[in-house]
């Protein structure tokens, strides 16, 4: 897939091109200011990634100017931690916003999760399977057996989706804590194992019994039912 990088800090963009090469993901880091949407239009991504202090027009005002005719999903990268700058960049039509200094990881794994939803829901997949007529409705943050819906908070379906995505294989505490707070370091480990409980009961409720299963010493494996 296809990222347009909007960084003026050319020792950071080359860091962030060449750690997305090694995904896999395609990004061309924009080298004309004052020409973002012609890029846009020529590079059509998948994703943009905009810093907000660029030169010329700042990055909010470019993503106005890219809602204006473009539903590309928009991650924000910045030094500016306000809510105020949290508030505007999501006004404007942003999709995550990532404050610096940032973990490669954690943007890497925000750059998957959100292309993931919106190229599923573009796709017309809206559901994902956890077991023989049990979904998780990745619309409503729900999942839905025949006969009930319950509700996950936003910790939870965080969660659920990103065992969903690595189904099969064992995910960390570590990777876990990254996906729903960005850095594990300012996280109580008690509050990780609270919310996977919570999911769990809820999981138990709608017909899946131990489908999260603890790996000792490595984390959590996630075993869907065919």
């Amino acid at each position: 897939m296809r990222i347009l990088l909007i960084e003026d800090d050319s020792s950071l963009s080359n860091i962030i091109s060449k750690e997305l090469s090694r995904y896999h993901y395609v990004c061309h880091p924009v080298k004309n200011f004052n020409t973002v949407l012609d890029e846009l239009t020529q590079f059509d991504p998948h994703l943009v990634l905009m810093d907000v202090n660029l030169p010329c027009f700042d990055g909010f005002y470019w993503c106005g100017e890219i809602r204006k005719t473009s539903r590309v999903p928009v991650i924000f990268i910045s030094a500016r931690d306000s809510n105020m700058d949290v508030v505007m960049a999501v006004s404007l039509g942003g999709d995550d916003y990532v404050t610096k200094p940032f973990s490669m990881d954690v943007l890497i794994a925000k750059i998957t999760a959100l292309l993931r939803r919106a190229y599923d829901y573009e796709t017309g997949i809206a559901e994902r399977s956890l077991g023989p007529g049990i979904v998780l409705d990745l619309k409503q943050h729900v999942i839905k057996t025949p006969d009930t819906t319950a509700d996950l908070s936003r910790n939870e379906y965080l969660i659920l989706e990103f065992m969903l995505a690595h189904a099969g294989e064992v995910v960390s505490r570590d990777d876990i804590m990254r996906v729903l707070w960005e850095d594990e370091r300012f996280v109580d480990d008690n509050t990780l194992t609270v919310n996977v409980n919570r999911l769990r009961k809820k999981l138990s409720d709608n017909g899946l019994d131990n489908i999260i299963a603890t790996k000792k010493g490595q984390g959590y494996v996630l075993r869907t039912k065919e």
